[in-house]
């Protein structure tokens, strides 16, 4: 009787673990999944469930990040996009970003195969870390004004990237951001920068002209 009613309860932790993970994202609307902070009424875009690996290509095709959502009669600015929140959507191909974005978290687009463009709007200031690494059909990007920080790998394997121009705004291009970008002819760097990182830009075997303040 005791083991019966033991084998009962684990598996109803289960379920219960299981509906948790489903729907680990705070909410989702027209198919974009988001955290919220209801102190500050801002959201950051994130992925379906509760890991990056729970859903395959949950994002693809081109896609529009609104500058503000409601949910629940409550609207929330969205601010940021979130650590991995199209990581590995190899069937996203374009997306625009909304002036209302600061930050593009950590592996944001990382492995993001097929993603041809994107627009990064002048409210960015910080590119994280493997941001845009192997995004292998990205063949240009222009960083805003705005941006201060280009965080370590940010493009990592980037191997269709053909020019880059990095604003006045940036003070640090950190270590590997351009590393392994293959197809990079061009490199202009802005007046603010002070310190380019270890092998920022090794492996880019056809770069003839850089810029450098």
């Amino acid at each position: 009787m005791k083991q019966k009613l033991f084998g009962r309860l684990a598996a109803a932790a289960v379920l219960l673990l299981g509906a948790a993970s489903a729907s680990a994202h705070d909410f989702e609307v027209d198919g974009i999944f988001y955290n919220k902070e209801d102190w500050n009424k801002t959201a950051s875009v994130t992925y379906k469930g509760d890991s990056e690996y729970a859903y395959s290509n949950e994002y693809s095709g081109a896609v529009t990040i609104p500058s503000e959502v409601t949910y629940e009669g409550t609207t929330y600015s969205v601010t940021a996009i979130g650590t991995s929140a199209f990581r590995d959507c190899s069937g996203l191909t374009s997306v625009e970003i909304p002036n209302s974005v600061t930050e593009i978290g950590f592996y944001a687009f990382s492995y993001c195969s097929g993603l041809t463009s994107v627009e990064i709007p002048n409210s960015v200031t910080s590119i994280g870390c493997e941001a845009f690494s192997y995004c292998r059909s990205l063949t240009s990007v222009e960083i805003p004004n705005s941006v201060t920080y280009i965080g370590d790998r940010a493009f990592y394997g980037c191997n269709s990237l053909a020019s880059v121009v990095i604003p006045n705004s940036v003070t640090s291009i950190c270590e590997s951001a351009f590393y392994g970008c293959s197809s990079l002819t061009a490199v202009s760097i802005g007046d603010s920068v002070t310190e380019i990182g270890y092998q920022a830009f090794y492996g880019c075997s056809i770069l003839k002209s850089v810029e450098i303040p």
